[in-house]
């Protein structure tokens, strides 16, 4: 065997599970089709946040006057933005290449085919090489998933990889679906001062959300000027020269809106076509590999991990895949993921985060509740911040105390998410929280109020 593993994919799944496995004193190789760090840190998570930080920055100097700073003239460089974003991954990359070095780890570079006997055909331009190892992980990730109605031609039909990178900012997107990617770059475009509409298939925007987030998240929105349609769907796209007239299925009523670019945001699918899984017989289902707890497909030597299985398509739900999979090969004994605590975040602005079940989950799953909420505008924190928008929901066992969800919605509230996903993975009750003391002022005091709130005890509301 040339390796104990191989990894198809350099993903935040693919680079975590190759350094682990060198940690544990594994031969390791990764093998990219593209640059390391995978969608993620290249065309994803990383370039989307440094575009959103330019965006958050452009609005404090548009309200500038709100603190008391007067500018008399300022103005935005769309290229400029962009260049940054796209500094910012490429460097990320060459970070991703520099631990790829420290531990040891063999990157080969080109396209990955599985074949019988543990081995990887890669195929780099006109030549072809074969590897093997005992034990080889699928990482190869998701793409932009396309509809025939909106077939993506990088100018006027865009996704996620073509709207990080446009020449020149639109006057006016179509941003169809509602999830984190659409309500992302319908804040970061909305900033620039492109005219931007959501369109949500769903009756409401962030349908994986709880419904007061949803409810938050488009009243922020359209302050801002985003236009949100829901129960609505595109029937007909017309090209004109440097036009899109694009006809809408609203509620069952018909609209017709112009636009410069439509941006497909309508969710990902897996990369599993031609890689070899039909001729391994390796099991799919739903256009995505099944596998054990333990990342183990139907075929011995053959793990997957990441996107191309079941589960949220998250990067850290990705890195903790890879990492539980290389400890098992390992021969040690990690527990398998809870995935009923795997926080999500989106980065729009107000942000949005949140573990666990909904109230409406909750419900019906028959579980007595006690729920509290606390708002920002009573944060002291938050008000000496300049934004007050956004509330702490917390959703309690009424019978045990048991932390069952926590949704918020606010400035900096991704970094607060982890207080509660460490919680509940202590099953940590109300009582507790509610006797942990939080700093203050500080964001995160909203958690100690907001589950004072639930048991009738909170202070400042």
């Amino acid at each position: 065997m040339d390796f104990d593993i191989i990894i198809v994919g350099s993903g935040p799944g693919g680079y975590v599970a190759a350094i682990r496995a060198s940690q544990l004193g594994l031969k390791t190789a990764i093998i990219e089709k593209e640059s390391l760090g995978g969608v993620c840190l290249n065309w994803g998570c990383i370039p989307t946040k440094a575009l959103l930080k330019s965006a958050q920055v452009f609005e404090y100097i548009k309200h500038a006057d709100d603190f008391g700073i007067h500018i008399d003239n300022y103005n935005m460089n769309f290229n400029k933005v962009i260049e940054r974003s796209r500094n910012t991954a490429n460097n990320m990359s060459k970070g991703i290449n520099f631990l790829m070095k420290k531990n040891n780890i063999q990157v080969i570079s080109g396209y990955a085919h599985l074949e019988n006997n543990n081995t990887v055909k890669v195929t780099n331009g006109n030549q072809e090489k074969s590897y093997r190892a005992k034990h080889i992980i699928i990482a190869t990730g998701a793409k932009s998933r396309e509809i025939p109605l909106l077939k993506q031609d990088q100018k006027q039909i865009i996704g996620y990889r073509d709207a990080l990178s446009l020449k020149n900012k639109p006057k006016s997107m179509i941003i169809v679906g509602s999830g984190a990617i659409g309500v992302e770059f319908a804040y970061f475009y909305n900033s620039m001062g492109t005219d931007v509409t959501i369109l949500e298939y769903l009756p409401r925007i962030m349908p994986n959300e709880d419904e007061d987030i949803s409810k938050e998240l488009e009243k922020q929105f359209q302050k801002k000027g985003i236009k949100v349609l829901t129960k609505s769907s595109i029937e007909k796209v017309v090209k004109n020269n440097k036009d899109l007239t694009v006809t809408i299925n609203n509620n069952n009523s018909v609209l017709k809106l112009d636009c410069e670019v439509i941006l497909s945001a309508i969710g990902i699918s897996p990369n599993i076509e031609n890689i070899g899984l039909e001729g391994l017989k390796i099991k799919t289902r739903d256009g995505r590999i099944v596998v054990d707890d333990f990342f183990c497909t139907n075929i011995p030597g053959f793990y997957a991990i990441g996107d191309v299985i079941k589960g949220p398509a998250l990067a850290h739900v990705a890195s903790a895949e890879g990492i539980v999979c290389v400890e098992k090969i390992a021969g040690l004994n990690p527990d398998p993921i809870k995935y009923n605590n795997i926080p999500g975040c989106t980065y729009c602005s107000p942000e949005i985060a949140s573990v666990g079940l909904s109230e409406k989950d909750a419900k019906d799953q028959g579980y007595e509740l006690k729920i509290g909420k606390f708002p920002f505008s009573a944060s002291g924190k938050a008000s000496a911040a300049g934004h007050k928008e956004g509330f702490v929901k917390l959703i309690y066992d009424a019978k045990y105390g048991e932390l069952l969800g926590a949704h918020m919605i606010g400035y900096n509230v991704t970094e607060m998410i982890a207080e509660i996903v460490a919680a509940r993975n202590l099953e940590t009750t109300g009582h507790e929280i509610l006797k942990s003391i939080h700093p203050h002022p500080t964001m995160s005091e909203a958690v100690m109020e907001a589950t004072a709130a639930a048991y009738g005890e909170v202070i400042h509301l």
